[in-house]
């Protein structure tokens, strides 16, 4: 079979106007940022696929913002499967690239990763200079080294987490805005023309009101937008204290704090806060705050106030997504690392008991991986039982879990909680062979003063090789000579450990 050169590519129709609206975004060669880490991530694990990636093209590569599955930050261009999405200015689908003369010759397929699927979506943002149209920056992709059927459901999936992405990147570009128009005022105090036209153009683009507090009236004066935010009809002006009265209770001396500070000794703020409208109705805004001077002396306040509640509650619900165990949903890894570190440093007593279920393969070999999933769920409800209110449980992995126990009933009566926990994890099922008696093996350990956490759990897990050398289906708290037993009477059973 004779070699074939890779097909030519060409570029986006209106290339300089979407190099463009890249460049504006400021975002190529930033750090991995967790909100874009969440969704590739979570893009990876829905669709089976072994990479997922948020991909900006530039003038002559494609540089990912956040990968999943794959070591290399930049690729060419020329072998972007990406900018066949940027040139169509639609979605992607490659079922085999083998077998497609696009890719069949491309190194990504073969040489590694060795691409077989491919689907991406475009990322469009808006250019502000360009009355609001829309221009491809980059991809949200998903490249598996295996064939996929791909159907209308999934790239609809998809093109959901790509929206959340276009989100994000709306949002990044406002703040990029409003950051130059901070700067902008700053330079150009003396020009106010100047400033309301670049503080219009803010408002329109990313619901951005700005306002101004003379400092001889103490009446705040709102702009169009702002009025907009606090659902209330444009008046000449607005007292301090009522507008105040908009922001939470507990977020009121926040503000009141930061506007007495910047009158007083021009301290700049920049706060988020909750806020309340005129209607009731709860939002989330960011407010910025600085010093107005003419010929060195201070005449008023100035400032901004955005609406960022939908990017708040973006980043709450990839914040969720992340502390949380996806199958069980108990606390994930990184929620429980964060919750034990920070217990740690309060310095008061714990107990850390590292769980490992007992003849979980057997289940998935006999049962099914269903029939495991259900298990895990089981363990999982059953470590959230009402005797264990107060405490914190975890998957680390597989058929891994991990409790903190911190209330001081509990800390006294370990032996005795250990002995019911491990009696309410034995659990019997049934398939065509017979029974299947699962249960668990405990690792605990007391936390020593000055220990930190890797010592801690070095600690349980060594304690949890001393149980499973003991047979399995029991508790051993390190330190301790014998192990605890779950017995038929309820109370608590030791036995010697060998």
């Amino acid at each position: 079979m004779d070699l074939v050169e890779i097909p030519t590519v060409p570029l986006h129709p209106q290339e300089d106007a979407r190099q463009a609206t890249l460049d504006a975004l400021a975002i190529l060669d930033t750090p991995p940022d967790r909100e874009f880490d969440a969704i590739t991530n979570a893009a990876a694990r829905l669709f089976g696929c072994k990479i997922a990636l948020v991909s900006l093209v530039d003038r002559d590569r494609q540089w990912f913002k956040s990968r999943c599955g794959l070591d290399t930050s930049e690729t060419g261009r020329d072998v972007a499967f990406c900018q066949h999405v940027i040139a169509l200015d639609r979605p992607l689908v490659v079922p085999d690239a083998t077998k497609d003369v696009r890719f069949a010759m491309n190194p990504l397929v073969t040489d590694g990763p060795k691409i077989r699927f491919y689907a991406g979506i475009p990322l469009r943002v808006v250019r502000p200079d360009n009355n609001g149209a829309r221009y491809p920056v980059g991809t949200l992709c998903i490249i598996d080294d295996k064939q996929h059927d791909f159907g209308s459901e999934q790239l609809a999936q998809l093109s959901e987490l790509a929206g959340v992405i276009e989100a994000l990147l709306d949002v990044r570009l406002a703040e990029q805005a409003a950051r130059k128009l901070g700067e902008a005022q700053r330079r150009a105090l003396d020009s106010l023309d100047v400033m309301q036209r670049l503080f219009r153009q803010a408002e329109r683009m990313a619901k951005l009101g700005s306002w101004r507090l003379p400092l001889s009236t103490r009446r705040v004066q709102w702009s169009a937008e702002t009025y907009a935010i606090h659902a209330l009809t444009p008046a000449d002006s607005e007292s301090v204290e009522r507008a105040i009265e908009f922001y939470a209770p507990y977020e009121r001396h926040k503000i009141a704090g930061a506007l007495e500070r910047a009158i007083e000794d021009g301290t700049p703020y920049d706060l988020e806060l909750d806020f309340t409208d005129a209607t009731g109705k709860a939002k989330r805004v960011r407010c910025l705050g600085e010093l107005e001077m003419r010929d060195d002396e201070p005449v008023a306040l100035v400032g901004v106030i955005q609406d960022v509640t939908e990017r708040w509650m973006m980043e709450q619900q990839l914040r969720q997504l992340a502390n949380t165990d996806e199958l069980t949903r108990l606390a994930s890894r990184s929620a429980f690392n964060t919750y034990i570190d920070d217990q740690i440093g309060h310095d008061g007593p714990l107990a850390l008991l590292l769980i490992d279920l007992d003849n979980f393969k057997t289940v998935n070999d006999r049962c099914g991986h269903a029939a495991g999933d259900d298990l895990l769920r089981l363990m999982a409800s059953r470590l959230q039982a009402p005797y264990l209110a107060g405490s914190f449980a975890a998957r680390l992995g597989g058929d891994e879990f991990v409790m903190v126990l911190t209330a001081p009933e509990a800390l006294d009566n370990l032996d005795h909680l250990l002995a019911r926990l491990l009696g309410n994890l034995h659990h019997r099922m049934r398939d065509a062979g017979g029974s299947i008696h699962t249960g668990a093996t405990i690792g605990a350990a007391r936390l020593i003063a000055g220990e930190n956490r890797s010592a801690l759990m070095a600690r349980a897990d060594a304690a949890l090789y001393r149980a499973k050398a003991a047979g399995r289906g029991c508790a051993v708290v390190a330190g301790a000579e014998e192990c605890v037993i779950p017995p038929a009477d309820r109370t608590t059973h030791l036995r010697a450990v060998g």
